[in-house]
């Protein structure tokens, strides 16, 4: 990543040292984020958890392709049928294909794991960078707020927003999206601290440039490692809290195809057919543990002292 003096100071136009330190080869952008994919990619961990993460993503577009049935089409005769059969993963109560089911149900796991990062990202960004860069009564107010939702178990607090919006899919990736905040808000806080005491933001404030301008165009782009880490983070998360609400009957609303309601269907029905719970419980658990490794391997790219080891 280039470093934000040398942004500075070639804004300023001047001259003498200025112009001798503008004058270094300093990495560009794209040659820090291209270098951080290919430590990502030969870490083992990335490797795993970017093929899973990738293979789902395919999945869920390719859903009206790769479904053998359609995941609403009730079959009479073939309820709880086994495996292996006519249906590869047998079917559920209502005689509906499993395996149709859970390839449409990879779409609502990432949607709203997606939906509720960029939400709670972009909103805790903006949040955590007012209170690290303005400080006084901007920050309290918005620290204050954040901690009093941290106070709630994540569960309760996803409960309560859902309740008050309402059951849904749409619904479940808002109330994700705000148990998100706090934690990219006090990470993007914590970071603008450490930035703005450094060298290039006295340049930049030496120069004139506004404080928007020192922000998102130089401190902005300083602060993406840590918010990456998360925001991988966030998204194993939200997945999980999605289906725990879903499981509770306040995400998606039959008949969507969702995982967790597929996990709370099959409780009834574990003695006569254990496969329909298991089925399900399987995908989940693939999609946590390759977006866990991928977050660690992300982690571990970014991290300055293992860059040279990976």
């Amino acid at each position: 990543m280039s470093e934000p003096i040398g942004r500075v100071q070639s804004e300023a136009g001047a001259g003498g040292r200025l112009a001798d330190v503008t004058s270094l080869r300093l990495a560009k952008p794209e040659d820090f984020w291209l270098s951080t994919v290919r430590r990502v990619w030969r870490n083992p961990l990335g490797a795993i958890g970017t093929g899973i993460f990738a293979g789902l993503c395919l999945v869920a577009i390719l859903a009206p392709i790769l479904a053998p049935y359609s995941p609403y089409q009730q079959y009479a005769g073939h309820e709880l049928a086994p495996p292996l059969g006519q249906y590869f993963l047998g079917t559920d109560e209502l005689g509906r294909d499993l395996l149709s089911r859970l390839i449409y149900g990879t779409r609502i796991s990432l949607a709203v794991g997606i939906v509720s990062v960029v939400l709670g990202g972009g909103v805790g960004v903006v949040t955590g960078v007012l209170a690290g860069y303005w400080g006084g009564w901007i920050e309290v107010a918005i620290m204050r707020l954040w901690d009093a939702l941290l106070a709630f178990p994540a569960i309760l607090l996803g409960i309560a927003v859902a309740a008050v919006l309402g059951p849904g899919v749409v619904n479940a990736a808002i109330a994700v999206g705000i148990i998100n905040i706090p934690e990219f808000s006090r990470i993007s806080r914590a970071s603008i601290l450490s930035e703005k005491e450094k060298d290039y933001v006295l340049a930049a404030r030496s120069i004139g440039l506004s404080d928007t301008r020192i922000v998102f165009r130089h401190m902005l782009p300083n602060i993406l490692a840590p918010l990456l880490i998360q925001a991988t983070l966030a998204m194993a998360f939200a997945v999980l809290l999605e289906a725990g609400l879903s499981f509770l009957g306040l995400g998606a609303q039959p008949p969507e195809p969702s995982w967790g309601s597929m996990l709370n269907a099959s409780r009834t029905y574990l003695r006569e057919a254990p496969w329909y719970g298991i089925f399900p419980g399987i995908a989940l658990s693939l999609l946590l543990l390759g977006l866990n490794f991928l977050a660690d391997a992300v982690s571990d790219a970014l991290d300055p002292h293992q860059k040279n080891l990976i």
